[in-house]
């Protein structure tokens, strides 16, 4: 077969469910010139019959099949077939709208500097019932800029992974997934960003992402809240090290125990606290392990200092954004959200 405009990246475990509904959308995709790499990953279910019987009709399905060993696995054994000068994933519980490969494509066409895409996505759970990730799913879709991405990195991961497309080359260039005990998509995204990899995201909607009660990220250990801030704090304090005019000295807002928890880390890798601030004064005005915590208006004058805000919920960190730009504070170079 003559190389693919694209290639989609697709691990599959026990999926037969749904695959048939995630093949379906990708084949009949406006964009024909693709493959499907559809890596089985020791499903005990129908789904490696499915893929061969969908790779005996359209010859653009390639399955590639492998013992049970996991999701990095399965991807990185994807990633080795790979034939397109793009490569896009997609989940086997996902669905793509049609113009999703055409669109993305076409946009890494036309901005070469551009390495990395991603699109809104549909939210596809009970908006009550898996609010949380509905939330998360509100969230990500508002950020569309390169800026807005690099800078919301450090909240959480800024792009839906199975969304994304990115040259193909840059897996040989910054590497492909890694295992550990941490979500493998956000890092490899912290990676590639401190990398210098430009992404974005486009405004339409292309896919639906399904928000599945077995998915990986609401059972699997690498995926709990605290393995998130484990390797967050790997990249962000490198960051720190690079853009931080006072590094390492910075200054946390919030100083709950978890966010000390969580600050400690960093801590780890050099970074010093010069002082919390709280915004509830039966905290401030006191210190903790001779670390001063201050009230939100006992800040200095920006370009004094560099804050990491801490504040996890959304409301009430857009309230400290809100009160910081007010002084003259300024995201990515006075201030950065991180929780």
């Amino acid at each position: 077969m003559p190389r693919p405009k694209v290639s989609v990246l697709l691990p599959c475990y026990n999926s037969e469910t749904t695959l048939e509904t995630a093949l379906s959308s990708l084949l009949a995709q406006t964009l024909s010139d693709l493959e499907i790499v559809a890596v089985d990953d020791g499903s005990s279910d129908a789904t490696g019959e499915m893929l061969r019987a969908y790779a005996g009709f359209d010859e653009r399905v390639r399955p590639v099949c492998q013992p049970h060993r996991g999701i990095v696995s399965a991807l990185n054994a994807g990633l080795r077939e790979v034939r397109g000068a793009y490569t896009a994933r997609m989940d086997a519980d996902d669905a793509a709208r049609p113009e999703r490969l055409e669109l993305q494509s076409r946009h890494l066409d036309e901005h070469p500097e551009v390495g990395l895409v991603a699109c809104r996505v549909d939210f596809g759970g009970h908006p009550e019932r898996q609010r949380g990730y509905r939330r998360y799913v509100e969230w990500t879709n508002g950020l569309l800029t390169a800026e807005e991405i690099g800078l919301h990195r450090f909240v959480e991961c800024p792009l839906a992974h199975p969304s994304i497309m990115f040259r193909t080359e840059l897996v040989s260039r910054f590497g492909p997934y890694r295992e550990g005990m941490f979500p493998e998509d956000y890092e490899l995204i912290l990676r590639w960003l401190q990398e210098g990899v430009r992404m974005e995201k486009l405004s339409r909607k292309l896919l639906l992402w399904n928000d599945d009660p077995a998915r990986l990220s609401r059972n699997d250990p690498r995926c709990r809240i605290e393995a998130f801030y484990r390797i967050k704090a790997v990249y962000l304090a490198a960051w720190l090290e690079r853009n931080n005019p006072h590094h390492p000295e910075v200054v946390v807002l919030g100083s709950k125990r978890r966010i000390r928890k969580r600050v400690d880390r960093l801590r780890d890798r050099g970074v010093s606290v010069a002082a919390y601030v709280d915004v509830d004064p039966r905290r401030t005005h006191r210190s903790i392990g001779g670390i001063p915590v201050l009230a939100l208006q006992d800040l200095p004058e920006p370009g004094s200092c560099f804050c990491l805000s801490f504040v996890a919920q959304r409301e009430a960190r857009q309230e400290v954004a809100a009160h910081l730009e007010d002084r003259g504070y300024r995201l990515g170079r006075d201030y950065l959200p991180a929780a």
